[in-house]
């Protein structure tokens, strides 16, 4: 079974605080998401602060499947007091699948390999957690470098014309 609990948890890094998201996040993610060349690889376009707040409502009010649990941080960089980015995992049954995304103007600094390394972490320690997967675009060096950081390798397999990078948690 998933871990419900594992998002109602604040994690932390050296430089991070990975806050359960909430939906008043929405104002301060939407400036940090702003950047459309932040959507080169991730897709979509930068969210106004109503969608994001939708977004997030959907997002905090958990997954329609009960075999599946959202988990979903903020990262906030303690140092400034200021929200740089996202993590979330989305578990389902002993797989779950990470992701993230830094601001623009946080990249280069270590924070999305800071927080996945974290995560990563904390995933290790739940018990029914058996591999951590990620999906990253080939041409996404950044992203690569991250997963990397994080322990997970690449493998031959795509989704979505996205390599499937994975971590087996020895247990």
């Amino acid at each position: 079974m998933p871990p419900p609990h594992l998002a109602a948890h604040t994690l932390r890094t050296a430089r991070l605080d990975l806050l359960p998201l909430r939906v008043e996040h929405a104002g301060e993610m939407a400036e940090v998401l702003s950047d459309p060349e932040l959507h080169t690889f991730i897709g979509g376009t930068p969210a106004t602060p109503e969608a994001l707040r939708s977004r997030y409502e959907r997002l905090v009010a958990g997954s329609p499947d009960p075999a599946v649990v959202w988990c979903n941080w903020v990262l906030r960089l303690r140092e400034e007091g200021c929200l740089v980015g996202t993590v979330q995992a989305t578990v389902t049954g002993e797989v779950a699948e990470i992701a993230w995304v830094v601001g623009t103007p946080w990249q280069g600094r270590g924070f999305a390999g800071e927080a996945a390394r974290g995560l990563v972490g904390r995933l290790g320690e739940e018990p029914g957690v058996r591999t951590v997967v990620a999906h990253v675009h080939p041409d996404h060096r950044a992203s690569a470098a991250v997963a990397t950081a994080a322990g997970l390798a690449p493998t031959d397999r795509y989704q979505d014309g996205e390599v499937r990078w994975e971590l087996p948690l020895r247990r």
